[in-house]
């Protein structure tokens, strides 16, 4: 780790901005988990800054570095602006490089990066996985046996969403009436096969606002698992190439419905990816921005809306969406406590760490119910499998819904959601 690195930012001047004040303490979910001082964003500040004075990695700093979901919480409350989001990413990134991790480790996160980052792979799956929930086989297999053998699979087993029918988005999607915008959609990955009908919400929503709306069908990987996990040269490929499919579609913004993704491509400036990240937008940022058109019908519903961390943290975005919710009529929105602290999933976090995912996601679960809301609207799946995931664990179905099923079903006049995870 580089006190200066040519290609980002001076790392030494970032740590050096840390007064180990203590107003992260209280949002970062890990230290509220263990309440350890190298378990909390100042304190891992204090390990990269003794890898900038020459102390090597050692097992114990990679174990605290690693249990850092990188929620970006604390970036939030930062009152000497620590931009602790860049820190963490150049310091994975050694770690990636340079750290000989176990056999067992090393298996993992191939098999996790082998897989979803590719939306084939993952569609080859969506088969045997329907298969195991209509013979409920994913249950037997997602128990406590499976645990033992091993957390992560079993973790992998019980995210999975009810899986439907899989409909497609056109190439190319006409706005409805007058035409406000050319606007290009970013699939995803996880998002395009296990909640394709988000992405057709989507469309529907942005046709119906007035957009003409470009889907490359060629359109692959934006890197945001890769870059949040400090495997840069990976992102970088995978940004390269989303950034030119959406440069050659000749788009006024590229709308991103999973707050991860949108984050990454807003960070592509980082990878040395130019020309795409300016045009980037959260779709509820974008049709704030744009200003509705459409008429809004009822949609008879108590909700309760999740801020997905690389949504309200890294982008800033929080209001938003609660204007979008709070303009369908009779929909009635509640406020969950602790919002700030992260449900657990965190990209593949829940995978590497289940059992401090599983408590995160249990407490995550657990405030969602005291709202009394009977659905959940999150902008993130990975948010959406954790917390219904941790609902299934205390005995209770939590339907949960993106933003854009709630916009797609007020502006059709369906009255509720067509299809919800739980």
């Amino acid at each position: 780790m580089s006190a200066v690195d040519p290609s980002g930012p001076d790392l030494r001047a970032l740590v050096d901005t840390c007064v180990h004040c203590g107003f992260c303490l209280p949002t970062c979910p890990t230290y509220q988990l263990w309440g350890q001082e190298m378990d909390s964003p100042r304190g891992r500040i204090q390990l990269m800054k003794l890898g900038l004075e020459g102390e090597p990695l050692t097992d114990p700093t990679v174990t605290h570095l690693d249990r850092c979901l990188g929620c970006m919480a604390c970036v939030t409350s930062c009152p000497s602006g620590v931009r602790y989001d860049q820190l963490i990413t150049a310091k994975r990134a050694e770690v990636e490089s340079g750290y000989p991790r176990s056999v067992r480790e090393r298996v993992l996160r191939t098999a996790i990066f082998g897989l979803f980052p590719y939306p084939r792979r993952l569609r080859a799956l969506r088969g045997p996985l329907r298969l195991g929930q209509a013979t409920r086989l994913d249950r037997l297999l997602g128990g406590a046996w499976l645990g033992r053998i091993s957390p992560s699979l079993a973790t992998m087993a019980a995210l999975a969403p009810r899986l439907g029918r899989r409909p497609a988005v056109p190439a190319r999607v006409p706005a409805r009436g007058r035409r406000r915008a050319v606007v290009g959609m970013l699939l995803g990955c996880v998002q395009r096969e296990l909640f394709p009908q988000v992405n057709a919400a989507t469309a529907r929503v942005l046709a119906a606002e007035g957009c003409e709306l470009v889907v490359p069908p060629r359109q692959g990987c934006c890197g945001a698992l890769s870059l949040h996990s400090g495997r840069r040269d990976e992102a970088a490929r995978f940004a390269r190439r989303t950034a030119a499919t959406f440069r050659q579609a000749g788009v006024d913004a590229v709308v991103v419905n999973a707050a991860g993704c949108g984050s990454a491509m807003k960070e592509y400036g980082q990878l040395g990816v130019a020309g795409i990240a300016g045009r980037v937008r959260d779709l509820s940022e974008w049709l704030v921005e744009l200003g509705p058109v459409a008429p809004r019908r009822p949609v008879p519903v108590t909700a309760a809306y999740h801020d997905a961390c690389h949504l309200s943290h890294a982008q800033g975005i929080r209001e938003q969406p609660r204007r979008l919710l709070a303009a369908i009529p009779e929909l009635s929105l509640r406020e969950i406590a602790d919002g700030e602290i992260c449900c657990g999933s965190a990209g593949v976090y829940n995978l590497l760490q289940p059992g401090p995912a599983a408590e995160l996601g249990d407490r995550k679960a657990a405030q969602v119910a005291a709202t009394g809301a009977d659905l959940l609207v999150s902008a993130n799946p990975g948010c959406a499998m954790q917390i219904a995931a941790a609902a299934r664990r205390a005995g209770r179905q939590l339907p949960v819904a993106h933003l854009a099923e709630l916009l797609d079903a007020s502006i059709s006049g369906t009255g509720r959601p067509g299809t919800v995870v739980g």
